[in-house]
């Protein structure tokens, strides 16, 4: 156990961490030339287009130092603030952390905010600066960063380039030497954390763990102590490049177990393995997920319900951060509200429905969570527009705001401090990190960053600002729900909660996408906005028409007038039975108003 070493890599999203990933495995042959290739730990179609890690990948490495063999396991974690509970769950696992940092981009918003956890759980940090190659690397002024951060000496900051492969080996000794074995008793009741887990089609559920005390084997009675339910451990083993099975993982070590466990509800993330025979405590997990951008996602025919139900379940598994329950909307029929960190999960997440499950579903507005406080003093949490209560038995609306985290080049602050202050934001600290590089802390409405607002923060700083944010709690708003109505029927999948004083904007905005997007009919189409009974904003769709005057060749005005009269009335009685299709890019168009 004195030779095993647990740690992960933090980093923002861009800062070249699954390529150091590669090299640490490639110098410590742990992957074969013909398993080489670019983000060899990113194994899912997204991750490789997209470019992030979107995924915790886990891994073990032996490395031979000074004539001992030492077992490495390394978490690869995600780098963007939707997947922050990725990186939470893997650092509850490991003793040490390498914090990466670009040289010619100096520390973002998001890797200060990943060190805090690390921080939090009291983790071995390794400061390391990558891509010391680039012509625009600022290395003095990248470490003079680190040491005001975390106060170390500025000759622990080892240099890197996970490109070139140029300090891998320092860095692996770094991790010999700094971060500490895992402490546990081999001799104690086991005790394995779960940090993560998948579903396979052949053998079932394959949970990921981390053994803190105790060992485990292959045959084991094992228990899980949230549940009580148990079960026989089929196989057993650690996680290289593939699967290995052994007889035996002892304590410190990250491993898997194959227990053929088919209901994705018998497990849960942060759960504790213990044996049957000998059950021991249960370990302090991870906190809850709190979901921050709420959407409902319904599938395009009534039929698949039970079979989206059945890979919301199996994704939920591969998942921890999607939370969903069942919902039904009279427009879309049975679906499921779902609970996503940010817009950046809810696209992966529908993405994966459609690739890995083959589910085509239709995704609603995406909204937060409010509290709505009625007269006769009851309190509800509002998660979708048809759960607010009446205006007139409404007393006040509390929506969530959070404390944002920016960090940019000093020329960008006038565009930041317009595009926040423009969202109902509050400007609540201002320091500059160096003569060129500012931190901005505000405080804002979730529902103002929810749509657009990290690809407008982008294209105002073109790309030189990272962001991050947590919840600080609720404040009272004026808050109205906005309907939207087809011909004077509303479609509650496209009304939402918004701030009155942003409603009409929103209202006009929308009636104008909708007239685009939506298909013309054989007869008139009225698209409304309304807040109550207050119509906002209106535009029409005019009705597809025969030309039924082209047979009048001449004769009295009476004869094309009677003809237009009958078209009339047809159109007149064909409205009042007809139905207007909305296709999914018109549920999507709310997120591109701009």
């Amino acid at each position: 156990m004195k030779n095993i070493r647990n740690f992960c890599i933090i980093a923002h999203i861009d800062h070249g961490k699954s390529t150091l990933a590669d090299r640490l495995l490639e110098f410590t042959h742990t992957i074969s030339d013909r398993d080489m290739q670019a983000q060899v730990l990113d194994d899912m179609d997204l991750e490789r287009e997209k470019g992030i890690t979107i995924k915790s990948h886990a891994i073990q490495i032996t490395y031979p130092f000074k004539g001992e063999s030492y077992t490495l396991n390394l978490i690869d974690t995600p780098g963007h603030v939707d997947f922050s509970y990725e990186v939470s769950r893997a650092l509850a696992a490991c003793e040490g952390a390498l914090l990466l940092v670009d040289a010619s981009q100096g520390i973002q918003a998001q890797t200060i905010s990943n060190l805090y956890l690390a921080i939090d759980n009291n983790l071995e940090i390794i400061p390391v600066i990558n891509k010391i190659d680039m012509d625009g690397a600022m290395i003095e002024e990248v470490k003079d960063q680190i040491v005001e951060l975390i106060g170390c000496k500025p000759e622990t900051i080892l240099l890197a380039s996970a490109k070139s492969g140029i300090g891998i080996e320092e860095i692996l000794a770094a991790i010999v030497g700094r971060i500490p074995a895992p402490s546990g008793n081999v001799d104690a009741p086991l005790q394995a954390l779960i940090f993560d887990s998948v579903f396979n089609s052949f053998r079932g559920i394959i949970i990921y763990y981390r053994i803190m005390n105790g060992s485990l084997k292959k045959g084991d009675k094992i228990q899980f102590a949230s549940t009580r339910t148990e079960h026989f451990a089929d196989e057993v083993g650690v996680l290289k490049l593939t699967m290995t099975a052994k007889d035996e993982v002892k304590t410190g070590d990250v491993g898997y177990i194959i227990t053929g466990i088919k209901n994705a509800k018998e497990v849960k993330v942060g759960d504790t393995i213990t044996l049957a025979n000998n059950p021991a405590e249960m370990i302090k997990g991870f906190e809850e997920v709190k979901p921050m951008v709420f959407a409902g996602i319904f599938p395009v025919e009534t039929d698949a319900f039970e079979e989206l139900r059945d890979c919301m379940d199996k994704l939920q598994l591969n998942d921890a951060s999607l939370t969903f329950e069942l919902e039904t909307s009279q427009a879309l029929g049975f679906g499921f509200r779902c609970g996503f960190l940010g817009m950046l999960h809810m696209e992966i997440i529908q993405e994966r429905l459609e690739r890995e499950f083959n589910q085509t579903v239709i995704t609603t507005v995406p909204n937060v969570s409010f509290i709505a406080h009625t007269s006769k003093g009851d309190t509800i949490t509002v998660n979708n527009p048809t759960e607010m209560p009446d205006p007139t038995k409404l007393e006040s609306i509390e929506e969530p705001f959070i404390k944002a985290q920016i960090v940019t080049h000093a020329d960008y602050i006038g565009n930041i401090m317009t595009l926040c202050l423009g969202r109902r934001g509050i400007i609540v600290n201002q320091s500059y990190l160096t003569a060129t590089r500012v931190e901005l802390t505000f405080e804002l409405p979730l529902t103002e960053i929810v749509f657009d607002f990290y690809d407008k923060l982008k294209s105002s700083t073109r790309g030189y600002a990272s962001f991050d944010y947590h919840p600080i709690g609720y404040r009272v708003s004026d808050i109205v729900k906005m309907d939207i109505l087809l011909n004077a029927e509303k479609v509650d999948a496209l009304s939402a909660l918004i701030h009155r004083g942003r409603a009409q904007d929103f209202g006009r905005k929308l009636c104008e996408k909708l007239k685009e997007l939506l298909p013309r009919q054989q007869f008139q189409i009225v698209i409304q906005a309304a807040i109550g009974a207050k119509i906002v904003s209106r535009e029409n769709i005019s009705a597809m028409r025969k030309d039924v005057t082209a047979k009048c060749y001449g004769g009295d005005i009476s004869r094309k007038r009677k003809l237009l009269e009958k078209q009339k009335e047809g159109k007149k009685r064909m409205k009042q039975i007809g139905n207007v299709e909305v296709p999914q890019e018109a549920f999507l168009a709310v997120l591109k108003l701009d």
